[in-house]
């Protein structure tokens, strides 16, 4: 295969894996912002809601160590290509279950969990795909750009389907937002190759340069059927694994309280009207994309200059436990501007950390970078599904300042997870090398 020019695939590449990104978070978060005009179709109560915004993070959180695995031993390419289709589908179902169904309530929440299995291949494909094509100096900020497209989705949620709501009704925004993943699948499809190697655009200059930070040495390293065992035997073995799983739960139970209940807080709790919440509720993630891309930068130049244990690790610690701290205090404001201000900065501060786990994960797996992220992004779903539960019932019960009192406590918590994390540490399968 002749190769010419320096060429920035990979950068291309990374900047469509962010444009899935977005669109899956407008498609998981649309149902926060209609789901006052659901639950007054469906007769929901808000622990009832509380049910079904779940019911998404269940089948999300149990299929994705599958969809991990998968990812490892098909590629990134065609299964995430079969998840965007997938998601496309079952958001367009959501939007035709109706009340006069029988059962309707129970199917439209096994419409939901559907559509969380469907988006679960998306993160541990895409970090199977960075292990690949991204060398370990740049991946802090190749897995900051991929989530700063969870802030531009989750953004542009309340804004976008307030106006499709108020315009054509709730539906609609499950229709678009099918149309619009459909769409972006087809061009990563065309677009994305599995490894490096395999795509025809790809120089000699831009190959030489992702080999030489590579913790996957080439496409012959992809891992056999056959090393399946070896591979989850160490991952299950490894405390890395076991703290950046439990760290992820945490951070998944504070990150799932803006993108399920911050919008309602604000209308219902603090008092603001439909279009001021909607612009408010706008404001966690663009705090999230910003410290997204800021996270990532930092984590790459720690990391340079002091390690992986420093940059990885050391900005996780205090990312986490300066979220805690700007909920603890933003929950207790008694403006409902300064707390939606303040709230959002500890959204903002959480994501400071985000590259951290999906990079070390890469790091420490290799080849088995999406079975091993797919299983610490379990646990961060299972955080989000217990989020979406247990808020509205300790708030009925204590009220609204205590569910961001617990999500502090369990950033701290998550915070603490990271000393245990020794990031140079490879899981013990042969096929990988050291970076």
């Amino acid at each position: 295969m002749k190769r010419t020019g320096a060429g920035n695939v990979r950068w291309f590449l990374i900047l469509w894996l962010f444009v899935l990104s977005a669109v899956s978070y407008l498609d998981r978060v649309n149902i926060s912002v209609a789901g006052s005009s659901i639950a007054a179709d469906f007769h929901l109560s808000d622990v009832q809601l509380g049910w079904v915004f779940s019911a998404f993070l269940w089948g999300y959180a149990l299929f994705q160590t599958p969809g991990g695995w998968l990812a490892d031993a098909l590629g990134s390419r065609r299964v995430l290509t079969a998840g965007v289709v997938w998601w496309g589908i079952f958001t367009a179902l959501t939007a035709v279950v109706t009340p006069k169904m029988r059962g309707a309530a129970f199917v439209f929440v096994m419409v939901r969990f559907l559509l969380g299995a469907g988006e679960a291949i998306l993160y541990p494909a895409s970090n199977q795909f960075v292990s690949r094509w991204i060398p370990t100096q740049e991946r802090g900020l190749a897995n900051g750009l991929i989530f700063a497209g969870v802030g531009v989705g989750a953004g542009s949620a309340p804004a976008v389907v307030t106006y499709i709501i108020i315009h054509y009704g709730w539906r609609w925004s499950f229709w678009t937002s099918a149309l619009l993943g459909l769409l972006v699948g087809i061009v990563w499809f065309i677009a994305a190759r599995d490894a490096p190697e395999q795509h025809p655009h790809v120089s000699a200059r831009e190959l030489a340069h992702i080999e030489m930070g590579r913790t996957v040495k080439s496409n012959a390293e992809i891992p056999a059927r056959d090393s399946g065992r070896l591979a989850w035997r160490s991952i299950l073995r490894s405390k890395e694994v076991w703290a950046v799983t439990l760290s992820y739960f945490c951070y998944g139970y504070v990150a799932w309280i803006f993108f399920s209940w911050f919008y309602i807080y604000l209308f219902k709790v603090r008092g603001l009207n439909l279009k001021t919440s909607a612009a408010y509720s706008a404001l966690p993630p663009v705090a999230m994309v910003l410290c997204s891309l800021l996270g990532g930068i930092i984590n790459d130049q720690l990391t340079a200059a002091y390690g992986k244990r420093v940059g990885r690790c050391g900005i996780a610690v205090l990312a986490l436990f300066l979220a805690a701290f700007l909920l603890l205090i933003g929950s207790h404001a008694s403006s409902p501007h300064v707390a939606s201000i303040v709230l959002a900065g500890g959204a903002g501060a959480l994501y400071l950390s985000q590259s951290s786990y999906w990079s070390v994960t890469a790091d420490i797996a290799g080849a088995r970078a999406g079975s091993a992220s797919g299983f610490m992004n379990m646990g961060g779903q299972f955080g989000g599904a217990a989020t979406a539960i247990l808020t509205p019932v300790i708030a009925l019960h204590l009220g609204w300042t205590y569910p961001f009192v617990v999500a502090a406590i369990l950033s701290s918590l998550g915070a603490l997870a990271w000393i245990a994390v020794d990031p140079s540490r490879h899981l013990g399968n042969a096929q990988q090398t050291r970076a």
